[in-house]
């Protein structure tokens, strides 16, 4: 299976009135929870407060609002098009546009996560 970042924007959702957000978190959680019973749901949130930053040296302060994410939804499927489906029902229930991105396969990376697992 791959795993699929749904990405809604910082400022996807602002056109919608605030009377009308608890009826699109409703509908948000709902699409999460039909994901939750598929079995493809990895994770779902909103980014909170401000990003540190950490340079090469350890040095840590503090970033900018993120101004290009505002909430991801991570889920595991067989294929670009179920993919695809999902991020169609997030975005009606989020009444936003969102970007569908696919993570990277990396099989060194996956082998040290088996040898890790078979060590526990």
């Amino acid at each position: 299976m791959t795993q699929y970042l749904i990405l809604l924007g910082a400022h996807a959702m602002d056109h919608i009135p605030g009377e009308d957000m608890p009826a699109v978190a409703k509908a948000a959680h709902a699409v999460c929870q039909e994901a939750i019973n598929a079995g493809v749901f990895v994770r779902a949130s909103g980014l909170e407060g401000q990003p540190s930053i950490v340079a090469t040296d350890g040095t840590v302060t503090g970033g900018p609002y993120p101004e290009a994410i505002g909430g991801i939804t991570i889920i595991d499927v067989p294929a670009r098009e179920e993919a695809l489906q999902w991020a169609a029902k997030t975005a009606a229930a989020c009444r936003c546009a969102v970007q569908l991105w696919e993570f990277g396969f990396d099989p060194e990376l996956d082998e040290m996560l088996r040898q890790a697992d078979s060590q526990r």
